[in-house]
């Protein structure tokens, strides 16, 4: 398994792969190789800033020699015309890194921002929020990071690192108890020590579940605010719960109201308006 430093040095590699190829020949043409000069990283809307030491690590990763000044870390709220850094160093450089950067901090202040703007809206309950693995491909543990700096909680990173027992794995399984025993049993059997979670869609798979035991949180799928209240009642605290499917930015703050511990909002990484910022010359 990679580290996420290992993860994130690879996907650098690949994008630079992909971007310059054979070469930037514009950049090439038309400047001097030994050139110098500075950039700085202007903000063109009003959010949360995230991903200033991914691009410290882009700008790294491509040519050590170039300098940069920090203005605004991580999770600092910034608004239009706000400088967040300046890099200095060789121009082409500069030229050649700004794309990446840019696709970047941008993706990851837009999900930084949306993801406070949910937190705001919870504010006074106990409810937190969670992303999903709807992520781009390659780019999880950067969009990870982003709901985080933006006061939201990782659900799990991948299918290593806690069970899920989804509606597909029960259906598989040919019901509740069994998918449960067996999660189990390969928990045992490959001396694994992972929190167990399962979904139920509506009121008799939750009163198996509840009757059965061994799981540590249930998922409510697609339960109304109304039906949600009431599962939260029955489930009483023995489990953690979560709310999850269809939840808007207009509803949350009423699901929160029923005492959920925890909803998770897909939109954060899947449909995320990105942040605008451009990279000048200065």
């Amino acid at each position: 398994m990679y580290t996420v430093d290992e993860l994130e040095d690879r996907l650098i590699d690949l994008a630079f792969a992909e971007d310059i190829g054979d070469g930037d020949h514009t950049t090439l043409c038309c400047i001097p190789e030994d050139a110098t000069g500075k950039s700085h990283l202007l903000i063109k809307e009003d959010g949360i800033l995230a991903g200033v030491e991914v691009a410290r690590r882009v700008f790294a990763r491509f040519d050590p020699a170039l300098r940069v000044e920090v203005l605004m870390g991580d999770g600092s709220k910034v608004k239009k015309g706000d400088i967040a850094m300046i890099v200095s160093g060789k121009i082409r450089s500069l030229l050649q890194t700004e794309r990446l950067m840019l696709n970047i901090m941008q993706r990851m202040s837009g999900i930084a921002t949306a993801t406070a703007r949910y937190v705001e809206l919870l504010k006074g309950t106990r409810t937190r929020i969670l992303d999903t693995r709807k992520t781009t491909p390659g780019m999880r543990m950067l969009e990870k990071q982003a709901v985080k700096i933006g006061g939201g909680v990782n659900h799990r990173i991948g299918l290593f690192d806690m069970i899920l027992l989804k509606d597909n794995h029960v259906d598989f399984a040919g019901g509740i108890s069994n998918a449960i025993d067996r999660c189990h049993e390969y928990l045992k059997a490959k001396s694994l020590d992972l929190k167990i979670e399962i979904e139920v869609r509506n009121f008799d798979e939750l009163r198996q579940v509840i009757a059965h035991g061994g799981v540590d949180r249930i998922m409510l799928d697609n339960f109304s605010v109304e039906d949600t209240r009431e599962a939260v009642g029955m489930i009483a605290g023995r489990y953690e719960t979560e709310s999850s499917g269809g939840i808007t930015f207009e509803t949350i703050r009423s699901y929160a109201e029923c005492g959920v511990d925890y909803i998770s909002v897909g939109a954060l990484t899947h449909s995320v308006k990105c942040l605008d910022m451009s990279f000048k010359a200065c």
